[in-house]
């Protein structure tokens, strides 16, 4: 991408109105667009970060088994009442609307009622299970309190998943399974250091535990308590002496601290293939209740939340693995000799498969330097009269103070 044909531009306040740092520097960088309160819609640079997310969340899920599906936002009235949720009082903060004839109908928060529906159809024998079956969606939720920017949407990404099993056996397993795919994300993201796998409450679903995975944050809205020796943590919400014994916790190696959610999974038993009436039939013809489970990620949040704990008072500051580019080029100058080495870069970083943010305005260098700090991308690249007498380019990383002469074959050599 060409900054001179990119049409979003930076500046240097966010809106008076935004008071959540990561949508601050997101606004401010030219990564999203706040529509109202809750609500982003992103630039082709912040949908890039977003579409990395997916990217990492993606392949974890696939590497489990998950096969990914497109559910409709749209959600028929019916099913919810089989299940008995479709009473706000059951499922808080609802959007809901009516088709011209009347029909109401929900918008999604949530498809365990309508994935079991489709899956009526393909699950019938033993031999179909088990089975795991995701989507990445905007879900849209009636928040009351939607001022944390992206950490707390009316409008958001989700990936969900699905899991059904034969028996609760096959279920632990699948579900361990996909609680070593989340670990395997978040280290993929940068925040696997300080994201705990958090036993929390079950809810209505079963008596056992569910996980959170919570990011440790000054700005989380949970509390939880961290054992860094086991690399687990446990919700304030579930913490007693009774809770600890289950699980062979010690108290006194429990630290307090704030925490961002960014995941979590949890047993769904047999409600809502009991209530929509799947079964499957064993290898002796009798039939059987399937064991579900159900995986959550935000990952809109994910974006909100590593936006504001990686950025530093220049900026946002993005982890290799989900940057817009890797390589911010910045072309000092209108001189013959410049503009045919900086678009010589370009072609070639580009050739090599390495994303370049090329600035070829032409605006002063101070305002070129403030957009790639404030952008966040991993590596600075100069090229300027100065740099040419040398025969070479600059190199800066994002989080270092210093940067360095190198030549384009050493350039081209350390980011490929």
């Amino acid at each position: 991408m060409k900054r001179s044909q990119l049409f979003i531009k930076t500046r240097k306040d966010a809106p008076a109105d935004e008071t959540a740092k990561n949508a601050q520097l997101l606004i401010r960088a030219g990564f999203v667009h706040k529509e109202m309160a809750g609500v982003y819609a992103y630039s082709p640079l912040g949908l890039k970060v977003l579409d990395n997310i997916k990217k990492v969340v993606r392949e974890e899920m696939n590497s489990v088994g998950g096969q990914e599906v497109m559910m409709t936002v749209l959600q028929p009235k019916e099913l919810f009442e089989k299940t008995d949720r479709w009473d706000d009082k059951k499922v808080d903060n609802w959007f809901k609307t009516k088709l011209a004839n009347g029909t109401e109908l929900g918008m999604g928060l949530t498809h365990e009622e309508p994935i079991v529906d489709m899956l009526s159809d393909y699950i019938n024998s033993y031999k179909d299970l088990p089975l795991l079956v995701y989507q990445i969606q905007s879900k849209f939720r009636n928040e009351l309190r939607a001022q944390a920017g992206l950490l707390r949407g009316r409008e958001f990404v989700m990936k969900d998943m699905y899991s059904f099993a034969r028996n609760q056996d096959e279920h632990k397993a699948i579900y361990e399974n996909v609680a070593e795919a989340y670990t395997r994300v978040y280290d993929r993201l940068g925040i696997g250091d300080i994201t705990y796998r958090t036993y929390a409450d079950g809810g209505i679903f079963t008596p056992e535990f569910s996980d959170e995975y919570q990011m440790l944050s000054e700005i989380g809205e949970d509390t939880i308590y961290v054992d860094e020796q086991r690399n687990i943590a446990i919700n304030k919400e579930v913490i007693n002496d009774d809770r600890l014994d289950e699980r062979g916790v010690d108290k006194s190696n429990l630290r307090e601290a704030k925490a961002i959610e960014v995941g979590n999974i949890f047993p769904l038993e047999s409600k809502y293939t009991d209530s929509l009436g799947v079964f499957y039939t064993d290898n002796e013809g009798k039939q059987q209740k399937i064991i579900a489970g159900c995986y959550g990620m935000g990952v809109s949040r994910l974006m909100g939340a590593i936006a504001e704990h990686f950025a530093d008072d220049k900026g946002l500051v993005w982890p290799k693995s989900i940057a817009p580019a890797q390589v911010y080029l910045i072309r000092l100058g209108d001189a013959q000799d410049v503009v045919k080495v900086a678009d010589d870069l370009y072609a070639q970083l580009t050739a090599k498969g390495i994303e370049v943010l090329y600035d070829d305005r032409d605006d002063r260098p101070g305002e070129k330097f403030a957009d790639a700090d404030l952008m966040g991308i991993p590596h600075r690249v100069v090229v300027s009269a100065k740099t040419l007498e040398q025969s070479k380019v600059e190199l800066k990383n994002r989080t270092e103070l210093e940067s360095s002469m190198v030549s384009v074959q050493d350039l081209l050599a350390k980011l490929a």
